[in-house]
């Protein structure tokens, strides 16, 4: 489903049709190892379930570029063990299937570059393609001439209630931001679905603004459009 014009919802992902540029975000590599180390014993299952994912969209496209927007990694100060051996076996995965892969920093990414070095990757604090610029969203960036922005960050989730069950869906939000077109990824994590914006504070000083009239794109066994956040509220 084309969320604007020549710009694709491919599962978790955004894919520049134009460009070829497949876009996810929000990985959060290592996030099992930081919830053990406070007690909860989550399963470790998230990056077989992570490339899973990966070969299915890209089964349908066929990138030239491929960009992480940011939080590839989850802790801020220090690299854990699962962090050095994921990080690197996700970019050797996506090092073979395309051209080129480009790291987008993001909040969490503050040690990120020892990990890039190891397979000569440069991390960016920003991508413009064309007229699109792809940033993590943590932080409002102003500078180039661009008419889209795509961000992160925010890990939008919608929750949709069926009788007295209620369940989260990880969903894409667009909107506009100082008169620019505003796209909000969700997160690539798959260990927990993100944040409703409905109910939660949100995070990117992109979304500090009136966001009841952005329309939301739900991911599920496909892309569902939803309608605006205040007709869900």
């Amino acid at each position: 489903m084309n969320i604007l014009k020549g710009i694709k919802i491919v599962d978790l992902g955004l894919y520049l049709t134009k460009e070829r540029i497949l876009v996810i975000g929000d990985v959060h590599i290592g996030f099992e190892e930081a919830l053990n180390k406070q007690g909860l014993m989550v399963p470790r299952f998230q990056f077989d379930e992570l490339i899973k994912r990966l070969k299915g969209i890209l089964k349908e496209v066929k990138p030239e570029i491929i960009i992480i927007n940011g939080d590839v990694k989850h802790e801020f100060g220090t690299i854990s063990e699962q962090e050095w051996r994921l990080t690197l076996k996700l970019l050797d995965f996506l090092i073979e299937k395309c051209r080129k892969v480009v790291l987008i920093r993001g909040n969490h990414d503050t040690v990120l570059g020892p990990i890039a070095g190891k397979r000569d990757i440069e991390v960016k604090e920003y991508y413009l393609a064309g007229k699109v610029l792809i940033v993590h969203g943590h932080k409002v960036f102003d500078e180039g001439d661009y008419e889209t922005i795509i961000i992160g960050h925010e890990h939008p989730a919608i929750g949709i209630r069926e009788g007295v069950r209620k369940e989260k869906y990880k969903c894409f939000l667009k909107g506009k931001f100082e008169g620019k077109k505003l796209i909000v990824m969700p997160s690539f994590n798959l260990v927990t679905e993100g944040t409703d914006p409905l109910r939660e504070r949100v995070l990117s000083p992109y979304l500090k603004q009136d966001i009841s009239g952005f329309e939301v794109f739900v991911v599920g066994d496909k892309v569902y459009r939803f309608g605006k956040l205040k007709d869900l509220d």
